[in-house]
């Protein structure tokens, strides 16, 4: 069985799409051949990612996504995914994407990270195993949702 919950914290830009978000998390964990897994995925505001990533990761400020794998090893998937809206709302436009499909990109690629995925910090992430496993999960998930 998979279970995924959506929750939203803080005061937020926009209204996310909370079944939408559930929907392309279970479709990765799915195409990933997950039978099993329990994700968390909170949406937060800028002062929520914050705090959460300098608490965890040392870092100052706001950022998009943060990730915590729960689960030990040959044990179903278990993870907690943040998502930051206000840095997803800032960072689309650059991306040429529209929020509402930000969110759902960093939700796929919080999703991977609790699966065990990782790319490098620098420029060469764009090019990552992982950032186009990301991009074809997202393609694939629009065109199943486009399909009906």
């Amino acid at each position: 069985m998979i279970d995924v919950e959506v929750s939203v914290g803080g005061e937020l830009s926009i209204a996310p799409e909370l079944e939408r978000i559930e929907a392309a998390v279970r479709w990765a964990l799915g195409e990933e051949g997950v039978g099993e897994a329990e994700m968390s995925i909170a949406l937060l505001d800028d002062a929520g990612i914050a705090a959460l990533n300098e608490e965890y990761l040392e870092h100052a400020g706001p950022t998009d996504v943060i990730s915590f794998a729960l689960h030990g090893e040959g044990e179903a998937p278990l993870g907690d995914v943040y998502l930051g809206v206000e840095q997803a709302v800032r960072q689309a436009a650059g991306f040429g994407a529209t929020p509402a499909e930000e969110l759902l990109r960093l939700a796929i690629h919080g999703t991977l990270h609790v699966l065990g995925y990782d790319h490098p910090k620098d420029a060469a992430r764009a090019g990552s195993e992982m950032f186009e496993r990301q991009e074809a999960l997202l393609k694939s998930f629009l065109a199943s949702e486009a399909a009906g």
